[in-house]
């Protein structure tokens, strides 16, 4: 995968203001005001910024929690860990792999078979759908 560096003044020119707070900024959308937390479309999630592929529909559930939540990443390596010491707590940040987009948090309260829960905000990902059967695949 190719990765996508730019500016902080050429994201500026390419996103919104509310994409740029979440993505570049480490920002948090309001719970429960995202795009995409009650969706269920079938589909795959795209990083807002550059396009990277980074979850499919088949692994997001309901966790209840305000935001968008999947129980793993479209594909190994699709996005990487930080740790935020951030707001008092110590939690793991996820970020996109080919431009390092902040999308959110993941923890470890999901639903088999992996046990986590990737809390991504709505702004930090596109969504594009696929019929039934292309989202069998």
């Amino acid at each position: 995968m190719d990765k996508v560096r730019k500016s902080n003044e050429e994201w500026r020119a390419e996103l919104s203001p509310e994409v740029y707070y979440v993505t570049r900024e480490a920002g948090t959308e309001r719970p429960f005001s995202g795009l995409y937390n009650d969706f269920y479309e079938h589909g795959d999630y795209y990083c807002a910024c550059c396009g990277a592929l980074l979850f499919k529909s088949q692994q997001k559930f309901d966790s209840h929690c305000g935001w968008p939540a999947f129980f793993d990443e479209a594909e190994i390596g699709s996005t990487y860990r930080v740790r935020d010491l951030s707001h008092g707590m110590v939690r793991e940040e996820v970020r996109c792999s080919r431009c390092e987009a902040h999308l959110g948090h993941v923890f470890p309260d999901g639903p088999p078979p992996t046990g986590e829960r990737y809390c991504i905000n709505s702004l930090a990902m596109a969504f594009k759908a696929r019929s039934d059967t292309e989202a069998e695949k």
